[in-house]
């Protein structure tokens, strides 16, 4: 892959930090964007970090401009109410249609459509119906924007070290089986693939842990 110019909006969670990381690591210039720059003083390596508001178009443009590809990776805190990722996400399509960047890969959440592991999807589902809903509406933004998005849908989450083995499929709503999880290194790399691979524009990609130890080959048609 070509090194590629790439802003990542939720740049200092900790799957954007693994996102930043990554991007480094294969020689791409990184644009962290955050409202908290000082907790990236121990990052080395950035192209830039630009500091301001995700729901501000004046920051996010500034973040955005020059850019190959972005990366959004924006959630909110608690189970209450919010607004948080569509009022990003429509200042992130304002600011790149503004600055003329087509890529957009952004993380989503696999529950919003899965339903497998059944009792724990539904217990998710009911507990996070709030934020749920949003990222229902932010989801609608980018498939509506008309530019060349992907979005990500990955499964629960963990800690634990990269295995570069991922399963990756395009077209479905839920993976027919196990595992449902995924290591935020792993994923972090999957999104870095998906910056540069125009192939998977305008779909919807769940990923997980790969159930058959085998290295990620890129995302997969639709299961039988």
């Amino acid at each position: 892959m070509k090194s590629l110019r790439i802003a990542v909006i939720g740049s200092t969670g900790r799957t954007g930090r693994l996102v930043l990381d990554e991007g480094i690591r294969r020689g791409h210039a990184m644009t962290a964007f955050t409202r908290r720059p000082q907790e990236l003083a121990g990052v080395r390596g950035l192209a830039a970090v630009v500091s301001g508001d995700g729901r501000n178009l004046a920051d996010v443009r500034r973040a955005v401009q020059g850019k190959d590809a972005v990366i959004s990776i924006v959630s909110s805190e608690g189970l209450g109410r919010t607004t948080v990722m569509s009022d990003v996400m429509r200042a992130e399509l304002a600011a790149m249609r503004a600055a003329g960047v087509r890529r957009l890969v952004v993380v989503s959440v696999s529950a919003i459509e899965g339903s497998r592991p059944w009792f724990f999807i539904q217990l998710v589902r009911w507990l996070l119906r709030k934020p749920y809903a949003d990222f229902g509406r932010m989801e609608g933004l980018v498939r509506s924007s008309g530019l060349e998005w992907t979005i990500v849908r990955p499964p629960r989450l963990t800690n634990g070290p990269a295995t570069g083995r991922v399963r990756s499929v395009a077209g479905v709503k839920e993976l027919r089986h196990g595992p449902y999880t995924i290591a935020r290194a792993d994923l972090a790399a999957s999104l870095i693939d998906l910056a540069g691979d125009a192939n998977h524009a305008r779909e919807i990609v769940l990923v997980s842990a790969s159930p058959r130890g085998r290295r990620n080959p890129g995302p997969a048609p639709a299961e039988d």
